[in-house]
């Protein structure tokens, strides 16, 4: 019997992401005794389970208000801090926009965005693929953070200032631009050394106009 695997996430909220007791145990009731749930560093559970009954387990999933993505090389969920300065000062607005833009597109190599409120990042965005920092009513982008492994690094600071109605704009295209030019299974992190950090400013300078 075919096994299949996809991505369940809650969501993102003021105190952060957070499974409600009665979503779990309807995810936990209905995926059969045989699955699989993983726990991932997105912030999603990977569920592994029969191929034949996934169309209607997501159905009951959704009607329990949790979200469903594929698992695999896509874009992730966006990886959030916990709002703890509000949902206005922390933009939680521009978090929900922003995820809804990027979410389950097909890339080179899974890619995780991260978000940040304020500047003590708590979410731990530059250790991120890209990032998007606010800082009062602006805000940064960071890219090529890199988690695992001896070789782990930070971010470097992509664009500053950024105003909050670009926010959207400049992400995308800089998930365009690795869709076109990225090689399969390449990370984002060594996508970004070997065209630089120039060049793709470059590139999104003119995509964004």
């Amino acid at each position: 019997m075919a096994y299949k695997k996809f991505a369940v996430s809650p969501g993102f909220q003021e105190g952060g992401s957070l499974f409600k007791p009665e979503q779990l145990a309807v995810l936990g009731s209905i995926v059969g005794d045989d699955a699989k749930i993983e726990l991932t560093t997105f912030k999603q559970l990977y569920v592994e389970m029969q191929d034949d009954r996934i169309d209607t387990v997501q159905v009951q999933l959704k009607e329990a208000g949790l979200d469903i993505q594929p698992a695999g090389f896509y874009t992730k969920n966006l990886i959030t801090c916990n709002f703890c300065r509000g949902a206005d000062d922390a933009g939680l607005n521009v978090a929900v926009q922003l995820d809804q833009a990027i979410v389950g597109q097909e890339v080179p190599s899974p890619l995780k965005i991260g978000y940040a409120g304020c500047a003590l990042g708590t979410s731990e965005p530059l250790l991120k693929d890209i990032a998007v920092v606010k800082m009062n009513d602006v805000y940064d982008i960071y890219v090529g953070g890199e988690a695992k492994g001896i070789k782990s690094r930070l971010g470097q600071l992509y664009a500053s200032g950024i105003p909050e109605d670009r926010i959207i704009p400049f992400v995308t295209r800089l998930i365009a631009i690795f869709q076109e030019l990225g090689k399969k299974k390449e990370k984002f992190s060594r996508f970004v050394e070997r065209l630089t950090i120039a060049e793709l400013q470059h590139m999104t300078a003119c995509g964004n106009g």
